[in-house]
């Protein structure tokens, strides 16, 4: 007979053994759409890279675009391009070398450098110009000028002095031809101190130059106006 007292929820032995106890439904946590689909995408994102050997688009932070780095360089190249127009009049002018100034008139030779360009002025300023043109003290700043300016521009030094020197001459340079003879007043030498201003303002001593360098040294950073 069978035993109405007995425990019914104890487990029952079978012919192929003892039965195993019972177990908890096992619980699958299941994240939430939007995390889900985030680790996807990071997921598929490793894999493209690992796969195809490409990097992402993204930028890290701090870290230039590559519009950026060429714009540097653009403008170092042009402050280099810059600095030789200055530093090859200098050379010309005193070595004579045949290209805008014959030998025989070069400086070395006892030519005047400014005598002719300014002596020719017929603009609203001829009379000062020609009342300074082939003097002494006129050739020594117009020669030193370009001397500085070239020098400066082309090592990425002193951006700041070469910027406003190299300004200043050409700005009286293009009052000495004033009218232009193409233009009722632009003409390339204002187009020169625009950029001169525009490459120190942006820092463009720095790349492909030794602006860096010029601006750490401790002369410098006491007179940051050197830079």
């Amino acid at each position: 007979m069978v035993d109405i007292a007995r425990n019914h929820d104890a487990a029952t032995p079978t012919a192929a053994g003892p039965t195993m106890p019972p177990t908890a439904p096992l619980a699958v946590a299941v994240p939430d759409t939007a995390a889900r689909r985030t680790v996807d995408d990071r997921h598929h994102v490793d894999v493209d890279a690992r796969h195809t050997g490409r990097e992402t688009s993204a930028v890290l932070p701090g870290a230039e675009s590559r519009s950026a780095v060429a714009a540097r360089y653009l403008l170092a190249g042009i402050r280099i391009a810059l600095g030789w127009v200055f530093l090859w009049a200098f050379l010309d002018k005193l070595f004579g070398w045949g290209f805008a100034t014959p030998t025989a008139r070069s400086w070395l030779n006892g030519g005047s450098p400014t005598a002719g360009f300014l002596g020719g002025s017929e603009g609203p300023f001829s009379g000062f110009f020609t009342a300074i043109a082939g003097n002494t003290v006129t050739n020594v700043l117009f020669m030193g000028a370009l001397l500085a300016v070239g020098t400066a521009l082309i090592l990425g030094i002193g951006m700041r002095l070469a910027a406003i020197g190299g300004a200043m001459l050409v700005v009286m340079m293009w009052a000495a031809v004033l009218p232009p003879s193409s233009n009722p007043f632009m003409d390339d030498h204002l187009i020169y101190a625009a950029i001169l201003i525009v490459l120190a303002l942006l820092g463009a001593g720095n790349t492909l130059g030794f602006g860096k360098a010029w601006s750490a040294t401790p002369l410098v950073r006491k007179a940051t106006w050197l830079k």
